[in-house]
């Protein structure tokens, strides 16, 4: 039998997540708030769970789950070759609603999916959901609903869709908003936007814009060479044009990918 916690409620929550994460130890999959919607998770390194929360939602492995993480720094040790421009984007965007897709580590011994050798992550801006992955790591996790269904926005919706096939429940109350994280596949040397949820594009572009180069301030001028004030400045010498020529990146906001946007709502 499924078991439930109230976490708003202090007591429950001190039950609520150490049962919740003793829960996927056991390879058991359970069901958390989030900041965008309810998400069901597991041990992102277990196979078979990952399988059991597929089968829940009645998706296939060619819709894997993306992967949310206590902190930026985890990333580093599940991706690789991650582009300056996606670190300014965890930079801006986490914790929040954003999923980066990147080049997974091809030592990782994990099974998602059909992810093509890459894998969609994000760290959540949620206390409980914080608290239980600092607690067990990285967990698989996609929106708490069957597929075709809405994703749900309280607990009660998530019970409603999947039942006896949690092992744990945690009540967060209900989740403000309900949209899905904005997905951006950082596997290139461009970004490109799988999926706009929370985040829109005009601050994706805002994020990406490099930070501007500080040009060094002139040496002063010793006394004996300072220049005679009735001498006209040749053009050549005045200051450079401050005005900097900003990379060019691709915004193709329906653009299908390896975690393409029919795949997670998370």
């Amino acid at each position: 039998m499924s078991e439930r916690y109230d976490c708003t409620d202090p007591d429950g929550r001190a039950e609520g997540i150490p049962a919740a994460a003793a829960a996927v130890r056991r390879g058991e999959i359970v069901v958390l708030p989030t900041d965008t919607v309810y998400g069901i998770g597991c041990d992102a390194f277990d196979a078979t769970a990952v399988a059991s929360v597929l089968a829940a939602k009645g998706r296939g492995r060619d819709m894997p789950p993306p992967v949310l993480i206590p902190t930026a720094r985890t990333a580093q040790g599940l991706a690789t070759q991650v582009p300056d421009y996606a670190q300014r984007l965890m930079e801006r965007f986490w914790p929040g609603p954003l999923t980066v897709v990147l080049k997974a580590q091809t030592s990782l011994h994990w099974d998602l999916g059909e992810t093509n050798g890459t894998v969609a992550l994000r760290v959540p801006d949620h206390e409980i959901t914080l608290e239980l992955l600092g607690d067990i790591g990285p967990m698989a996790v996609t929106s708490a609903n069957t597929t075709g269904d809405p994703a749900a926005r309280t607990v009660d919706e998530a019970v409603g869709m999947l039942g006896e096939s949690v092992g744990v429940y945690l009540d967060g109350g209900p989740v403000d908003g309900g949209q899905p994280s904005t997905i951006v596949d950082c596997t290139g040397e461009t970004p490109v936007t799988l999926r706009l949820g929370v985040i829109s594009q005009a601050e994706l572009d805002e994020a990406l814009v490099p930070e501007p180069v500080l040009e060094a301030p002139a040496p002063d001028v010793a006394p004996d060479t300072q220049p005679d004030p009735e001498v006209d400045t040749p053009p050549d010498a005045e200051a450079g044009d401050a005005t900097h020529t900003l990379g060019e990146w691709r915004d193709v906001s329906t653009t299908e990918g390896p975690y393409g946007g029919s795949s997670t709502t998370q």
